[in-house]
């Protein structure tokens, strides 16, 4: 385990933000933290970093506990906040020597560390510029660049593919996914498709508070009903295909399109071919059913909103 969280609090004033976060991170593993915006995300990663002081609550980093032994335990960790910090006069290289030189680094090693931060962002080819006039894509990989330069068992990444434009979110994801191979990273985001392409496990916030935890693939699956829909253009009475063997519903959409739902282990679309071609109903579009995962984030979400209001 390389990061653990039991029961953070945190409140700005009388108002309580966070609520009881306990979360684990392991070893090689990108944890997704999906929520709306103002969600608490934010907040909750800058207590995992030691940038802002939980009211209560214990973290610990690579077993060293933050709160007591804050510097040993911050030589662990790397952090992007959503706004780069990044010294924009500076070339890319000599940023990243800065960055070193704070993190520690002995200066025979700061060459090592330097050549290796600039291969794995990908950013040789731009070293000598001036970080002012890069594109966002390249200052955000020059972000990524100083949170990994000491090889850090934690990366903690605060929404980095906000205001990137489609190849430069590409790009970065595929960055995210090779740091997961050698290191354990957290990455805090409102977009589901980052956790589909980048995440292993994700825990989504709602109101300062863990809702839901799972791995990526089975979120994914939340939810899930077995069915397709059906067109058919000249269909037979509703009650032929609701005694179809294996149909446990099925509801008229339009005049031509149907939508049948089935036990998982009983499907019987097979059977439904082979009626639609004995008698002529004219077969036009079988399509399974398929959840997507913003229609999953709004049921897990709404399902909270539906328990606080019967709780209040």
């Amino acid at each position: 385990m390389t990061l653990s969280a039991r029961k953070l609090t945190r409140s700005f004033g009388k108002q309580q933000v966070i609520h009881d976060v306990t979360l684990e991170l392991k070893r090689g593993e990108v944890l997704g933290l999906l929520g709306h915006n103002g969600a608490g995300k934010s907040t909750t990663l800058q207590m995992l970093t030691g940038c802002l002081l939980p009211d209560s609550g214990e973290i610990e980093i690579c077993g060293i506990n933050l709160l007591k032994n804050p510097a040993q335990a911050k030589a662990h960790l790397g952090y992007l906040p959503e706004t780069a910090p990044l010294y924009r006069e500076l070339s890319v290289a000599d940023f990243l020597i800065f960055a070193a030189r704070l993190r520690g680094i002995e200066s025979a090693e700061v060459p090592g560390a330097l050549s290796q931060a600039l291969q794995r962002c990908g950013l040789d080819s731009v070293k000598n510029k001036i970080i002012s006039t890069l594109s966002k894509g390249y200052q955000q990989r020059t972000g990524i660049a100083q949170a990994i330069i000491h090889r850090p068992a934690v990366i903690v990444l605060d929404e980095p593919t906000v205001g990137l434009d489609p190849a430069q979110i590409r790009d970065i994801r595929r960055l995210i996914r090779e740091l997961g191979n050698t290191s354990s990273v957290i990455l805090s985001t409102h977009l589901l498709s980052e956790v589909k392409n980048v995440c292993d496990r994700v825990e989504i916030m709602q109101h300062g508070k863990l809702i839901y935890g799972d791995t990526s693939a089975r979120m994914q699956n939340y939810g899930q009903v077995s069915g397709f829909t059906l067109t058919l253009h000249n269909p037979p009475a509703l009650s032929e295909l609701q005694n179809l063997p294996g149909v446990s519903e099925v509801e008229q959409l339009s005049a031509t399109q149907f939508r049948i739902l089935h036990p998982a282990d009983n499907n019987p679309s097979g059977i439904l071919l082979s009626q639609a071609a004995q008698l002529g109903w004219q077969l036009e579009q079988l399509t399974p059913l398929q959840t997507s995962l913003e229609d999953i984030f709004v049921q897990i979400t709404g399902e909270q909103e539906a328990v606080k209001g019967e709780t209040e």
